[in-house]
């Protein structure tokens, strides 16, 4: 993807298994990938909140997606595989999305994500994910599922949503 995409990738995490690593992943970085370490919270929000672009590319239907939530509370866009609840996060000024599982298309969505402008990122997880949003998207949904009504759609409230279906 980097190499796809034309800009170089850092990354973090840990490495649970360090033959696994030595074997499998570190000869596969190659020029323009770098592992930056197991981070703590604060460096691991601080590389976020630095990078051009979060790269999401999840394998299965992610549920809900904290990791997107994360980034554009940092004013970081992103960049995204359309799978489970990302599309209900991201929208066109705060993301691009691809086509899931498709590597070319992905490319193409950090392309065009890392052109987008933070401050709609940050508003987009204001808007959907401030503490106070939250809590009142979700009493209210909790009246209505306990008042036997069909919860109405709110355009903040998609993940809310599918988190009870």
């Amino acid at each position: 993807m980097p190499r796809a995409a034309g800009i170089p990738l850092r990354f973090a995490g840990p490495q649970p298994n360090p033959r696994y690593w030595d074997e499998w992943i570190a000869p596969r970085l190659g020029e323009g990938v770098t592992y930056v370490g197991h981070l703590s919270h604060a460096a691991l929000a601080g590389q976020l909140g630095g990078a051009r672009a979060a790269i999401v590319s999840p394998r299965w239907e992610e549920p809900f997606g904290l990791v997107v939530a994360e980034a554009l509370a940092c004013g970081t866009p992103v960049a995204a595989f359309a799978r489970g609840a990302i599309p209900d996060i991201v929208d066109r000024q705060s993301g691009a999305l691809a086509r899931a599982d498709d590597v070319a298309d992905l490319a193409r969505a950090i392309t065009r994500a890392v052109g987008l402008d933070r401050r709609a990122c940050r508003r987009r997880a204001e808007t959907l994910y401030d503490a106070d949003v939250m809590t009142d998207g979700y009493e209210d949904l909790y009246r209505e599922v306990l008042a036997g009504e069909t919860p109405a759609r709110r355009p903040t409230r998609p993940v809310l949503e599918r988190l009870i279906a």
